[in-house]
């Protein structure tokens, strides 16, 4: 099948929902993070691959080399692969991250117009 739905509470109760594997993603990584206030995030960088960090809901703080910043609902963040980095979830809610991951750089522009017809 070419497409899949879902939502963060059907992927379980967890701070780590694996989306990926719940949607058949396969072109890149991608999770949601659930953090409950005052949780503080593992530091930790990557070999190769980029992260992005978006804020769904609830405030994150995000501390990488020589600069600390928090961002809302919203929010975007991108880390490259080898850059340390932490979260903590800062406020009264739980922050909740879709975090996106991927190598190799960008496709292009690679859209097509497709046949509203076949659309349901």
């Amino acid at each position: 099948m070419g497409y899949a739905f879902g939502s963060i509470d059907e992927m379980g109760d967890g701070v780590f929902r694996k989306v990926r594997q719940e949607l058949g993603v396969t072109a890149f990584g991608v999770n949601v993070l659930v953090l409950a206030p005052g949780v503080v995030s593992r530091p930790h960088y990557h070999d190769e691959q980029d992260e992005l960090y978006f804020v769904h809901a609830g405030r994150a703080r995000f501390e990488l080399p020589g600069e600390a910043r928090e961002l809302g609902p919203g929010g975007l963040c991108h880390v490259e692969s080898t850059t340390p980095r932490v979260v903590t979830s800062v406020g009264d809610e739980d922050l909740v991250l879709l975090v996106v991951g991927a190598k190799d750089g960008y496709i292009g522009r690679d859209g097509h117009l497709a046949d509203r017809g076949q659309l349901g």
